[in-house]
């Protein structure tokens, strides 16, 4: 079809423009696109061949007296363990046995440094490492931190041995790919590969849990084992899974080398691990304990006790503050102070910012280095007093303190507040876990002393519009807080 003049023209002025158009448009979406996720390699035999002969198998010893075995997963006290004692003596003549264990490790220096699991060496009297070469070697304990579950081993030998580099685990992303290289059920220099299923797992393992989480196979004899990046590089030690077979079901948790390094580097240094303390005892904070406190949104570690002559309380810290960061890091929950504390340089001085009436506020802290945590006290089961005329208020019976209750609920003298007596087992005071024998020092961060002190501020609360009130409580020697919902719960 011809065109006209008119036609022709304006079509000579609108392709460029059109074209320009595209141009500018594809340029955007390109210059928008996030940076494509590395995929898998067609095969991973170069970085196993490359990669294996820097990691052992671990194989341990140790002498166990039959008096002191017991069934597995059967409490001490069980009956069942006298039968299995009993066994024993008819069975081996009541005499020492020599038991043995296999793991992984691997080889992070040219002289001889193997890092594995506290767990593999834990006890053992006689430790060898064999490469996959078939080469054994003695090797020594240089030290061990049991808290996040790592040793350092060394082996000694008149040739340079092959070692791997640990990277950096706070590169990674969900969806990575990781290999992993270890011993599972005594088969060394198995290669399982997979992905980056999670990070900063807490498996409640311990204080400074922050695992990576892979679906890569990981097995008995893996532990101790190396995670790698398709790098080649380190990036967690293979620790723990969780199975109810015992055997790879694709939920498998490394220690990430952010922990690893710090550890390692100690131990080297000073043949044991020196972590941070601030001299504080903190509690998650609940979307209820965010409301009562006008926090918003639940964040940071709520600080329920303090140390009288730590850093925490030369430096104005006060029971109640909210922790938000420390040394510039983000406490995002609980579980990250404990953490971030331990790896601050003993003997610094940083900044701690806090949530306190409302405000945000900071501080200089002076770290301090934490010692062997003392025995939390128990504390038995008082009587119940039938006879008592208590205050109900949210399903706690109330009593002021008397001579008489403190001895019955064993109430230190000196302590001030309100005793819980009694508590609803239906109520959501049961369910946050507030006992009879616990006393109430604060209700709504206000000082409590008789039951309608109680009253008159959980009213108080109510008529404001509040949705929860804090509870302040002290429960064999510690202080916790516990935010109830208002409105007959």
């Amino acid at each position: 079809m011809a065109l006209t003049g008119g036609e022709a023209k304006t079509r000579r002025y609108l392709l460029p423009a059109l074209a320009g158009a595209l141009l500018s448009v594809l340029f955007l979406v390109f210059e928008a696109a996030p940076a494509a996720a590395r995929g898998a390699p067609d095969s991973f035999a170069d970085l196993a061949e490359r990669l294996s002969p820097a990691v052992v198998n671990i194989s341990t010893s140790q002498v166990l007296d039959p008096g002191d075995m017991a069934i597995p997963g059967v409490p001490e006290d069980s009956p069942l363990n006298e039968f299995f004692d009993e066994f024993l003596e008819q069975q081996q003549g009541a005499r020492p046995q020599r038991v043995q264990s296999l793991g992984s490790g691997f080889l992070v220096d040219p002289k001889g440094i193997v890092i594995t699991n506290n767990h593999v060496i834990d006890g053992a009297d006689k430790i060898e490492v064999t490469f996959i070469d078939g080469t054994t070697l003695p090797a020594t304990v240089r030290g061990t931190d049991p808290k996040t579950d790592l040793a350092v081993l060394e082996i000694k030998s008149d040739k340079a041995l092959p070692y791997v580099e640990l990277g950096d685990s706070n590169g990674l992303r969900v969806g990575d790919w990781v290999l992993a290289i270890g011993n599972p059920f005594g088969l060394g220099g198995s290669v399982t590969a997979g992905i980056v299923s999670a990070l900063n797992r807490d498996i409640h393992a311990g204080n400074y849990d922050d695992f990576i989480q892979t679906d890569a196979a990981i097995n008995r004899g893996n532990s101790g084992g190396p995670l790698f990046d398709l790098d080649g590089r380190v990036v967690g030690v293979n620790s723990a899974i969780i199975s109810p077979s015992g055997a790879s079901v694709g939920i498998g948790f490394a220690v990430p080398t952010s922990t690893v390094k710090p550890i390692v580097e100690q131990i080297l240094k000073y043949g044991e691990t020196r972590r941070g303390w601030i001299g504080v005892r903190i509690q998650s904070v609940t979307p209820e304990i965010a409301e009562s406190l006008g926090l918003g949104v639940a964040r940071g570690a709520l600080v329920a006790g303090i140390s009288p002559d730590g850093p925490a309380s030369a430096a104005g810290i006060e029971v109640g503050d909210i922790v938000l960061a420390f040394d510039g890091r983000t406490i995002s929950a609980m579980r990250d102070l404990p953490r971030v504390v331990a790896e601050a340089v003993i003997g610094s001085t940083v900044d701690i910012q806090l949530f306190r009436d409302g405000e945000t506020l900071t501080r200089k802290i002076e770290v301090a280095r934490l010692v062997d945590e003392e025995e939390e006290a128990a504390v038995a089961a008082p009587e119940k007093s039938p006879g008592d005329k208590a205050t109900v208020v949210l399903g706690l019976s109330l009593s002021a303190l008397d001579a008489d209750l403190r001895r019955r609920f064993a109430v230190q003298e000196g302590t001030t507040g309100v005793l819980v007596t009694d508590v609803d087992p239906l109520s959501a005071a049961a369910e946050k876990g507030i006992r009879p024998g616990d006393v109430l020092v604060e209700v709504a961060q206000r000082e409590v002393t008789t039951p309608q002190d109680v009253e008159r501020i959980v009213l108080s609360e109510e008529k404001s519009g509040r949705n929860s009130v804090l509870l302040r409580i002290l429960a064999g020697g510690d202080t916790r807080f516990i935010a109830l919902r208002l409105g007959g719960e």
